[in-house]
């Protein structure tokens, strides 16, 4: 049983990282421009942030097909700039939630390299494969030629 139901009244304000602040200048979003806009949260009344991918990735799908779980997309920072995010969110009583993308990933991941290149390899039963290609494989693909 839950009881700790804090979500029942809690204020979600979701985000894209790269969208949100750019404290480097380049144009894209990072996790030192949000640290810096979490007081301006904070007053919104926002009691927990929900971040949309943030994994690297090599965004052909809005970073929705992560190449690497463990790592934050350079273009947002470094595994450092997101700790020193979730300690100042926790300092100041907002929750961090992750928009974690498990049923799939990058046609770049290791995983899904290995799985592809060995058929006895561990992660070969993660993904679904085809001996043929079937008959109009393009059509209405979201990702064609992948």
């Amino acid at each position: 049983m839950i009881n700790d139901l804090w979500y029942k009244n809690a204020v979600i304000y979701c985000l894209s990282v790269g969208t949100y602040m750019d404290a480097n200048g380049d144009g894209i979003g990072d996790f030192t421009g949000l640290l810096r806009r979490l007081d301006y949260l904070q007053g919104l009344g926002v009691t927990a942030i929900w971040l949309m991918p943030f994994q690297v990735s090599p965004h052909r799908d809005d970073g929705y097909d992560v190449a690497d779980y463990y790592g934050v997309d350079p273009r947002y920072g470094t595994l450092g700039d997101f700790v020193e995010f979730t300690h100042g969110a926790e300092q100041r009583g907002i929750r961090v939630l992750i928009d974690l993308v498990i049923n799939h990933t990058s046609n770049e991941h290791k995983w899904f390299q290995e799985a592809r290149k060995d058929p006895q390899s561990k992660y070969r039963d993660w993904y679904v494969w085809s001996k043929k290609k079937p008959s109009g494989i393009n059509q209405g693909m979201v990702f064609p030629g992948v």
